[in-house]
């Protein structure tokens, strides 16, 4: 197939071309002017060091200027052709939606999987690791506020020791925002270990679990948060969301506008009970979590929260149930 985007070769012949032309032009003058000079003149006092700077260093320039301006037109031609890409693959799929089902050997759908079989392993292994302890620093913060027992609604306690996920130490801010945004590749170590701490935690891991599930439905349909570009908007906005506040208010918050993945995810919630189900208990499990993260979360930690793929995932379900009506 002819690429109508790639540049010509005569395009950069022609460069090469002019340069080399600049350049026989440039020593034709530097030697006219050499030899037609007067004896006696100061041209000849410089010595040959200025000649041969006066003769090499525009040379230098010019294809110096020749270099760059081919390597910007290769660049600008890859990037065209990189789109055109991009645009006929979503085209195509958005076309065939309706005829053939999503198929479900893409790169990204085998890393979602190969996430999912790691954190269902996790469950199972937690048992044998529970000795090991993690050494809180004197400045590590907690992720989340924990709740103030209601004296008259407290019940007498047993005697039989602190429950064991009292013994750990609390999940702090930077792993909770580090396993929602779940491991990179299978090789993401960090990823893993932040996973298997926000695990440990009993509030943490229904969050884990319920977005786990809404991303592997996502991607039955080919939508990937990675694809998801959301507006930016200010921390104050997720404050008022964690204080109760709904609306149009805070609509900035669904900053995702990306039409074929909102009609998908709206055309599935009317069509697939399961899907729907999964994306009621994921926004209410996010929406109990982040309130009890905001009041021990910063400015850029709540900016942080907001980039990543669960974060995407909830402006992507807010927008299609109304959250931000």
């Amino acid at each position: 197939m002819r690429n109508d985007l790639a540049p010509p070769p005569e395009t950069g012949r022609a460069l090469e071309f002019g340069g080399a032309a600049m350049s026989v032009v440039w020593i034709l003058l530097i030697l006219a002017y050499v030899f037609l000079s007067p004896p006696g003149s100061e041209a000849r006092t410089f010595g040959l060091v200025m000649t041969l700077l006066m003769v090499f260093l525009p040379i230098a320039l010019i294809w110096v200027v020749v270099t760059t301006l081919r390597s910007v037109r290769e660049l600008r031609a890859e990037a065209a052709r990189l789109q055109a890409a991009v645009d006929a693959m979503r085209s195509s799929y958005v076309q065939t939606q309706g005829q053939h089902p999503a198929p479900h050997s893409s790169a990204v759908e085998k890393k979602l999987d190969e996430i999912a079989a790691v954190t269902r392993q996790a469950g199972t292994v937690l048992a044998s690791m529970s000795s090991r302890r993690e050494v809180a620093a004197p400045e590590r913060k907690a992720a989340l506020a924990r709740p103030q027992p209601e004296p008259a609604a407290e019940q007498p306690a047993l005697a039989l020791g602190a429950p064991a996920e009292e013994m750990r130490p609390p999940l702090s801010v930077a792993d909770f925002i580090r396993a929602l945004q779940f491991p990179e590749s299978p090789e993401d170590k960090e990823g893993f270990r932040a996973l298997r701490l926000a695990l440990d935690d009993r509030t943490v891991a229904k969050l884990i679990r319920s977005a786990q599930d809404v991303l592997t439905l996502l991607s039955q349909d080919g939508i990937y948060m990675d694809d998801l570009k959301p507006d930016l908007c200010q921390p104050e906005l997720w404050r008022r969301f964690a204080g109760g506040e709904r609306g149009k208010s805070i609509a900035p918050l669904g900053g995702i506008r990306d039409r074929t993945s909102l009609t998908l995810t709206a055309t599935r919630m009317k069509s697939d009970p399961v899907f729907r189900d999964a994306a009621h208990h994921f926004l209410r499990t996010f929406d109990k979590t982040v309130a009890a993260f905001e009041p021990n979360a910063t400015d850029a930690e709540l900016a942080e929260l907001s980039d990543t793929r669960t974060a995407r995932a909830f402006m992507l379900f807010g927008r299609v149930t109304g959250t931000f009506d």
